[in-house]
């Protein structure tokens, strides 16, 4: 099946076109930020346009405009393409690609999380969890991680506490995404922040679509 991968939940604006496991084109450029002006050009350069039978998207964690970027894209073109759309977690997609890499059985993926704190998850190397994924300070991190590699874009706060510490960076790319299983690429396409964000609506009411 032909399926239109969407990745704008990090520092990266990443698109893939696939065909089971095999990867038809893709695009990938760390923005930082832009997503939005980035995403439409990159899917249209894509064969077809990115026409595709189904959408995956990364649903995070990650950036707050970032993931919502990716998703209102994914949830556009697949009401317009009258395709499905679902979603997967920044962490698995990570790890899937550090095992391919690497032979270590257990890996734990730390991504940037905002206000000097990451996203920290452990995987085993059939990608299943260790434990459910946290927002943490970094010397909370760097426990955490018992002994395993790290592996993301937020393994520079863990460095900056032990220099000599084991770490890979590592961004998600959208062109990795056949590695996950089908179990991880079920999720429905709405945000997982995995804390609050920093703004309020009125009243002091956190937005809808927060999940931990």
């Amino acid at each position: 099946m032909r399926t239109l991968v969407i990745d704008t939940a990090t520092a990266a604006c990443s698109v893939a076109l696939l065909d089971g496991d095999r990867v038809i084109d893709r695009a990938h450029d760390v923005v930082g930020r832009g997503h939005a002006e980035k995403l439409v050009p990159m899917i249209a350069a894509l064969p077809d346009g990115g026409r595709a039978a189904r959408i995956l998207v990364d649903c995070g964690p990650g950036s707050f405009t970032g993931i919502r970027v990716g998703i209102a894209a994914a949830r556009g073109l697949a009401l317009g393409w009258g395709v499905p759309a679902s979603g997967y977690s920044a962490l698995a997609l990570v790890a899937a690609a550090a095992f391919a890499g690497c032979d270590d059985d257990r890996l734990s993926i730390v991504l940037e999380g905002g206000h000097g704190e990451v996203f920290v998850q452990g995987f085993a190397r059939d990608l299943t969890p260790l434990a459910p994924f946290a927002s943490m300070k970094p010397d909370a991190a760097l426990a955490a991680l018992d002994g395993r590699m790290a592996v993301g874009n937020g393994v520079r706060w863990l460095t900056q506490l032990a220099p000599d510490l084991r770490v890979v960076e590592s961004l998600p790319d959208a062109a990795q995404a056949w590695r996950l299983p089908p179990a991880l690429i079920d999720l429905v396409p709405r945000p997982i922040y995995g804390r609050a964000p920093d703004a309020k609506l009125p009243g002091g009411i956190t937005p809808p679509g927060i999940a931990a």
